[in-house]
């Protein structure tokens, strides 16, 4: 990671902060850019810092739902030893969240050196990126079926089940391509969810998965050659760029299907298997 510039960290964190919250996989962008950037895509310490600058992502996400996250915690500890708090849905969103993120961190830390080493492949990203838009696809569909048929189901219809079918799905992003936010707010279309609690689900899953993933990097890898004050920039670039594009989202998802997405994704897709069957660039 000694050739990171601070060009270069700018650069990921916009990449990062653009796309951590939008359904286009956001490690498979990283991939791509930390490729065309020169930088080995397959490296420790590259796959450290692309876990790291997470961390604001996921900052943007405590700040921009910060009152949430206070409300749904009160609730679940009230519920903890109050019976009648206990009937605050509040309380049973606060479970689905948190069982909801348990399988992706068994499923990811028992993957580990799958993901980090023969996944971080562009041909996976390249792939990924094209057979999950058939999910996101089809998940559109079915909503919209789902809607002319019973309508749809809001945020105070959240069930520990819908918690844990969303989470069991979201170990499907482990795969670079994915996408995290593509898997869960898949899910919970399939579900019946309204976009926006999809969505709002989808990022109340993505605190402590992604923290959790920033955090166990960091203590694992030997920061020394990452450079510092060019990680710090990435951050705090992701941080900046992040919290704009989850107002963006939630705007956007309220009035607008994922269909746009797939498009993006499915061309995105075509194009990179093209530059790697031509060798313009390697996979790894």
């Amino acid at each position: 990671m000694s050739d990171l510039t601070y060009v270069s960290s700018v650069i990921l964190g916009v990449v990062e902060g653009l796309t951590e919250f939008l359904p286009v996989s956001s490690t498979g962008h990283l991939t791509i850019t930390e490729k065309l950037l020169g930088l080995r895509v397959d490296a420790p310490e590259v796959t450290a810092y692309t876990a790291i600058i997470q961390l604001g992502a996921i900052a943007a996400t405590l700040l921009y739902f910060f009152k949430d996250i206070v409300r749904l915690l009160v609730a679940w500890f009230r519920g903890l030893t109050n019976a009648e708090a206990r009937q605050d849905h509040d309380y049973a969103l606060a479970w689905a969240v948190i069982v909801g993120s348990i399988p992706v961190g068994v499923v990811g830390f028992a993957l580990k050196n799958v993901i980090e080493g023969a996944l971080r492949s562009l041909w996976v990203v390249a792939i990924a990126l094209i057979l999950w838009s058939a999910v996101m696809w089809v998940a559109e569909t079915r909503h919209a079926k789902l809607l002319a048929e019973s309508g749809e189901r809001g945020e105070g219809t959240v069930t520990v089940r819908d918690g844990l079918v969303i989470g069991l799905v979201q170990c499907f992003a482990l795969i670079p391509g994915v996408s995290r936010s593509g898997a869960t707010i898949s899910a919970g279309l399939f579900r019946g969810l309204d976009r926006v609690t999809a969505t709002r689900l989808s990022f109340f899953m993505a605190i402590p998965a992604l923290t959790a993933a920033g955090l166990y990097e960091a203590g694992k890898t030997d920061l020394s050659g990452l450079g510092k004050g060019e990680m710090g920039v990435g951050i705090v670039v992701a941080f900046i760029v992040a919290y704009a594009s989850i107002a963006w989202l939630l705007k956007f998802v309220a009035s607008n299907s994922l269909k746009a997405f797939v498009y993006y994704r499915v061309a995105l897709g075509l194009v990179l298997i093209a530059v790697l069957a031509t060798n313009v660039l390697s996979a790894t």
